[in-house]
């Protein structure tokens, strides 16, 4: 994107990290509805198994994990894999990042202020 026209967007950090269309790309990714859900639910209860998100919405495991690979895609949602307390393999879950839950609280404009404070507190 051109300086010019970087610029004629309110708020966007010159030297930020997200483009606006990638701002836009988790705004389009909330608006459908089960995605939606899915970042609610983690911001509710907190980090969640797939198996768990499942049972909590009522959604087939196929269709959430699509919905899932598309939040974690644009960044508001994070997959962390940890070994499981008694247990020989890896535990999968998924949480809302701070991103997630700025746009979840402010949307897009909101977001684009996350990203210029966090920018400065960790700069």
């Amino acid at each position: 994107m051109s300086n010019a026209l970087h610029s004629d967007l309110p708020g966007l950090p010159e030297d930020g990290l997200l483009s606006l269309g990638e701002y836009l790309d988790m705004q389009r990714a909330i608006g459908q509805e089960t995605r939606y859900r899915i970042l609610h639910a983690l911001l509710r209860e907190g980090e969640r198994s797939a198996s768990e998100l499942a049972d909590a919405l009522d959604v087939p495991s196929n269709r959430l994990h699509y919905h899932l690979d598309e939040l974690v895609d644009v960044g508001l949602v994070q997959n962390r894999k940890r070994k499981d307390r008694g247990g020989d393999g890896l535990y999968s879950y998924y949480e809302a990042t701070a991103l997630g839950e700025a746009i979840m609280t402010h949307g897009v404009a909101e977001l684009i202020a996350e990203e210029r404070d966090l920018r400065e507190r960790y700069a």
